[in-house]
C-alpha cells in the first residue's frame, strides 16, 4: 500500500521550507504518520554535481549547462535519496512531504528552454526519466507558493544574510534567470494542474499563518 507524496514548491524565496515544516507539524499533530524530505539532499554524496553546478564549476551562467543535463544532476539525487531514505516509508503507508521535488526540474530547467515545442519535448523526457525510468513516486498534490519576484527578493536578502557570509548559488545570483524562472513556473503550474496558491494579496506578502491555513485546507479538500 503505497503512502501520500504531498509536494510543497516555488521559486526561491517563496517561503518552501517554511511551510513544509508548518505542514509536517500540523499532520504530526493530527497523529499521521509523516516525514518530510527537502530537495536537492545536500547532505547526501549524490548531490555532489548540483553542488558544482551551482556554485558555478560548470559556468557561471546557468545557461552553460542545458536543461537536460542539469535536471540529470537534480534527478540522480533524487533517485539515491527515494531509494536509499523513504522508499519503504512511502510504499508501507506513511506521508511524506517534499520541499521541492521532480516539480523543481520543471520549474526552473524547463524557464531555460524558450521554444515551445522544445519545452514540451523538455517535459515529456523529464517525466519518462523521473518517473519512468527511475520510477519515483508520482506526487499526489502539488501546491504552487505563487510569490512574484519583486516580493521574493527582500525575502532572500534576508534569509541569506542569516548565512553568514556564504555567497549566493549562480540561481540566486542572477536577477534574469529568477525571473524568467517565475514567468515559467507561472504556465508549468496551470499545465500540470498544480494547486496555486498567492503568496500576496492587496499588494502584501501574506502572513506565513495565512498561507500555511490555505495549505492545510487543500489537503484536507482532495
Amino acid at each position: 500500500m503505497n503512502g501520500k507524496l504531498y509536494v510543497i514548491e516555488g521559486v526561491d524565496g517563496s517561503g518552501k521550507a517554511t511551510q513544509t515544516e508548518l505542514l509536517y507539524q500540523a499532520l504530526l499533530a493530527q497523529g499521521k504518520t509523516v516525514r518530510k524530505v527537502s530537495f536537492p539532499d545536500y547532505d547526501s554524496p549524490s548531490s555532489s554535481l548540483i553542488k558544482m553546478y551551482l556554485n558555478g564549476e560548470f559556468g557561471t551562467d546557468p545557461q552553460d549547462v542545458n536543461a537536460f543535463a542539469t535536471s540529470v544532476f537534480f534527478a540522480v539525487d533524487r533517485f539515491a535519496s527515494f531509494r536509499k531514505d523513504w522508499k519503504t516509508f512511502y510504499d508501507e503507508g506513511g506521508i511524506i512531504i517534499a520541499d521541492r521535488y521532480v516539480t523543481s526540474n520543471l520549474v526552473h530547467q524547463a524557464g531555460k528552454i524558450a521554444d515551445a515545442a522544445e519545452k514540451e519535448r523538455y517535459i515529456h523526457w523529464l517525466n519518462e526519466l523521473e518517473y519512468g525510468i527511475f520510477g519515483l513516486p508520482k506526487p499526489d498534490c502539488v501546491i504552487f507558493l505563487d510569490m512574484p519576484p519583486a516580493y521574493s527578493l527582500k525575502l532572500r536578502q534576508e534569509r541569506n544574510a542569516l548565512k553568514q557570509g556564504l555567497t549566493q548559488d549562480i540561481h540566486e545570483a542572477d536577477q534574469t534567470y529568477l525571473q524568467n524562472a517565475y514567468d515559467n513556473a507561472i504556465g508549468i503550474a496551470k499545465h500540470q494542474a498544480w494547486h496555486t496558491i498567492s503568496c500576496v494579496a492587496n499588494e502584501q506578502i501574506r502572513t506565513i499563518e495565512d498561507i500555511h491555513a490555505e495549505i492545510v485546507q487543500t489537503i484536507e479538500n482532495m
